[in-house]
């Protein structure tokens, strides 16, 4: 007797029927994992800045870093006020310098800050950005200024993860309408779509309450992930919704209905979600370790989707039966057997004409203006400050700020650094304790003896000796004390600030009503002490240089290296040159190598799932093809509408496209290789496009949508560019699915079919037919006896046998001969038998 391979074929029947049995369980455990959820959302930590996922060697890491760890960031703005007088700016720099929590206001009435009858103040606040008295005092700028045209340049007061919450929460509603319509339209009852939205809304709300997890998560993940869960994940359950119609149209019971509805989903879903986790696992490999960071969340985000619907949607399943029963509606969608018809008519003109857009797409999409820096996209929606910037720079033109970061202490190398880089015709201007002058001829680090301080801010010279001798002390440089004082030079910063610490400590007591040029000594001293927080610590000095170029493009890049071999001559190691700047070019290094690792890898990996799918080396290359084709017309559309593509977009999106996009390939490609097994393949074709149009429809719309209400709604650029081209690389791979991929499997049958392979321990579905048939293809089993060949001809008998995928038999249905008839399915014949009518038969 012949083993029975049924327990193999069942073996998700246990645990299926497991978790229907325990719906109420499960129905409990999500409650209080969802209400838990609710909670720990607050927990996650957020993070704004991408510069912090540049890999570890890079110089703008280690130079912020640096910086970060040594200086006061204080806030700081431009303001820009239109059609005033020269007079009338003049008077609004000494308003807002006076306002409380503002240390500096630059302007001086030259061209660089007045044109056009427009004055630019450069502010900087005593402060943080999110210091109270830095936000108050913005709140007291923008009311002085209620009364002009003008435009504020800040972060100060500018909460931009709330303005993301904000813009995404209108996004999702927006999504969730959208997708209720579409869920509707392709839906069999009124009833399934309250069923998908709750399973899609408990895998989101598990998502986002789990995130705190991974501590901290990148602002971009942190925005998107929901509403790309949602397009990327609502498939399964829509496969799941459609099995249980199915089931329960065979008369099964509402609880049997959805145990085997589950036992048949779980392997269909698990396979289908392997392209996608396939191509997010691809950006885990990225050495901007962004990649990773949306890597983790958008994989636990389709785990997650996928434990929601294994788990609570059959149990949801059940308890809505009754309502999807009484909810019943017409199909909605059209037929679309127009599509498959035009695809055999045009099956020898659409490939070569799609081949030829692939060579102009993909040498288009070669020359796409990328662009490292965010700062210059114009988006269809932007906030009041990126219109500010915007203004400011059409008007004023480019201000590009640099950091230098030096050892501290020699203030002459820091003069002669500050020097040889104002002379360059790129520099605007540069700032540093060693250019500060406070006199004429005088700056604040140059070296002073005790004689030439007392005659500068008018002390004792016993008093100044006595500061000069209390400072050789600290220093521990006695020997000056013993040599003499007369010719001991110390730099007026340091003096200053020693001065400051006595004071502060009470060692000494000084008058600081002396007038220094207008200035008390005790305002002078407050304010070299915020010079030292921003410019000077414990290691470092800092200096920061604001250039005339852009923040990118290769004349910044060839610039920065200048900068670098300038301060190399004064200093052998450890410095940074950080900024904007040095940040694109960073990102521009990385970008190559990760370009084209994200490439191969996603390729790669979803090649090997449709090798495993399809067994056959011919098809998961013309379906890779396919979607390809669809990246690089993509990314044509930056060329050709002349507008730059912040890299990441592309980086995240194509793997996106190549991961999640394919699914409408596989799919038309699967019921393509189900239905030309017992019918013509040019017949094949048309009914597959219309088994196939609803699931390519639902998923399609939903991340078109999902894609291009994030690019047209969010004003956060690296947002909106990814949403933008989302959406619009999802509707290219839907067209070409939809009127080119057909063509090609139609014209490229054969090679599929050349190329195809068996697996060992895989089982092909077994047919059985009577009568004349014919077979062209590979078969196993019974036909009169055992066989174990390739056939093209007539096979005259009873055919029980496993049949490859692809295989194509014409059934003419006929009584069966007594002479043919074949051993019994469950019979055990002889092996000499099994020889014998094979080679008889064949």
């Amino acid at each position: 007797m012949s083993k029975d391979k049924t327990p193999k074929r069942n073996f998700w029947q246990k645990p299926a029927s497991f978790i229907v049995r325990k719906r109420h369980l499960f129905f409990l455990l999500y409650i209080f994992a969802a209400i838990f959820c609710v909670f720990s959302m607050g927990w996650v930590e957020v993070e704004n800045d991408v510069t912090v996922y540049l890999p570890e060697e890079t110089e703008t890491r280690q130079g912020l870093e640096a910086m970060n760890a040594n200086f006061t960031m204080t806030g700081m703005g431009q303001i820009m006020v239109s059609n005033v007088t020269l007079d009338t700016a003049y008077d609004l720099s000494s308003r807002l310098s006076a306002i409380d929590g503002v240390a500096m206001v630059t302007f001086d009435g030259t061209e660089a800050s007045y044109r056009d009858a427009s004055a630019l103040f450069d502010v900087t606040f005593a402060n943080a950005a999110n210091d109270p008295l830095t936000l108050q005092a913005m709140g007291e700028i923008r009311t002085m200024l209620a009364g002009y045209d003008a435009a504020i340049n800040s972060s100060v007061g500018l909460d931009e993860n709330e303005m993301l919450a904000e813009e995404m929460l209108v996004i999702l509603i927006v999504a969730v309408i959208i997708i209720f319509v579409v869920l509707t339209m392709t839906s069999r009852s009124y009833a399934e779509v309250p069923v998908l939205l709750i399973t899609f809304g408990t895998a989101a709300l598990l998502n986002m309450g789990t995130n705190f997890m991974l501590g901290t998560i990148s602002f971009i993940s942190n925005s998107i992930a929901v509403v790309l869960q949602l397009a990327l994940a609502i498939d399964y359950a829509v496969i799941l919704c459609h099995r249980f119609t199915a089931e329960r149209e065979l008369g099964k019971a509402p609880i049997e209905a959805a145990t085997d509805a589950l036992t048949k989903a779980i392997p269909e879903i698990s396979a289908s979600s392997l392209t996608t986790i396939s191509g997010l696992g691809a950006l885990a490999f990225m050495q901007f370790r962004i990649g990773l960071d949306m890597s983790l969340v958008l994989m636990k985000s389709i785990f997650l989707s996928l434990m929601t619907v294994f788990t609570l949607m059959p149990g949801l399943l059940v308890l809505f039966s009754p309502l999807m029963e009484r909810t019943k509606h017409r199909k909605l969608l059209p037929d679309v057997s127009v599509l498959g018809r035009f695809a055999v008519k045009s099956r020898k003109i659409l490939p070569p004409v799609f081949c030829l857009l692939l060579v102009g797409a993909f040498v288009l999409s070669s020359m796409c203006p990328y662009c490292y820096t965010y700062n210059n996209l114009r988006m269809p929606k932007m906030t009041a400050q990126q219109e500010a910037a915007f203004k400011i720079r059409d008007t004023f033109g480019e201000n590009n700020m640099v950091a230098v970061i030096v050892p501290k202490g020699d203030y002459e190398a820091e003069r002669k650094v500050l020097a040889d880089l104002s002379a360059c015709p790129e520099v605007k201007s540069t700032m540093g304790l060693s250019g500060i002058e406070i006199a004429e001829g005088l700056s604040l680090t140059d070296a002073l003896t005790a004689r030439e301080l007392s005659e500068f801010v008018g002390l004792d010279y016993e008093v100044t000796q006595f500061l000069y001798s209390a400072y050789a002390l600290d220093q521990n440089q006695q020997g000056v004390i013993i040599s003499g004082l007369d010719e001991y030079r110390v730099p007026l910063f340091d003096m200053f600030l020693f001065l400051k610490d006595q004071l502060d400590s009470r060692n000494i007591t000084l008058d600081l009503g002396s007038d220094m040029g207008g200035m008390s000594m005790e305002d002078m001293l407050g304010q070299l002490d915020s010079a030292r927080a921003q410019l000077q610590s414990e290691q470092y000095s800092r200096m920061v240089v604001y250039l005339s170029l852009p923040e990118e493009g290769e004349e910044t890049f060839a610039f920065l290296g200048e900068m670098r071999e300038i301060i190399g001559r004064y200093y052998e190691e450890d410095y940074y040159v950080v900024g904007n700047s040095t940040s694109c070019r960073d990102l521009a290094a990385s970008f190559s190598s990760d370009n084209l690792l994200i490439s191969v890898l996603s390729a790669f990996f979803v090649i090997l799932v449709l090798l495993f799918t399809f067994q056959s080396a011919g098809l998961p290359v013309l379906l890779i093809l396919v979607i390809q084709g669809s990246i690089w017309i993509n990314f044509s559309f930056p060329v050709l509408l002349d507008q730059p593509l912040y890299f990441l977009g592309y980086l995240i999106v194509s793997a996106l496209q190549m991961g999640a996009n394919i699914d409408y390939a596989i799919v038309i490609s699967s019921h393509y290789q189900e239905r030309k097994a017992h019918m013509p393949h040019r017949e094949a074709i048309v009914h597959a496009l219309n088994s196939a149009f609803p699931t390519v429809f639902t998923s399609g719309t939903m991340m078109a949508s999902a894609g291009l209400l994030i690019g047209n709604m969010s004003a956060q650029p690296v947002i909106a560019i990814m949403g933008t081209c989302i959406g619009r690389g999802t509707i290219i791979s839907i067209i070409l699915v939809l009127f080119v991929l057909p063509s090609i499997l139609v014209l490229g049958d054969s090679i599929i079919e050349r190329t195809r392979f068996r697996m060992k321990g895989i089982e092909l579905p077994t047919r059985q037919a009577t009568g004349t048939i014919h077979v062209k293809g590979h078969l196993r089993g019974y036909v009169s006896g055992m066989v174990d060949a390739d056939f093209d001809g007539l096979l005259h008998g009873q055919l029980n046998a496993a049949v490859s995928t692809g295989t194509q038999m014409e059934i003419q249905e006929e009584p069966l001969l007594e002479e043919s008839a074949p051993p019994a399915a469950d019979d055990d014949p002889d092996p000499a038998d099994h020889e014998k009518g094979g080679e008889q038969d064949a």
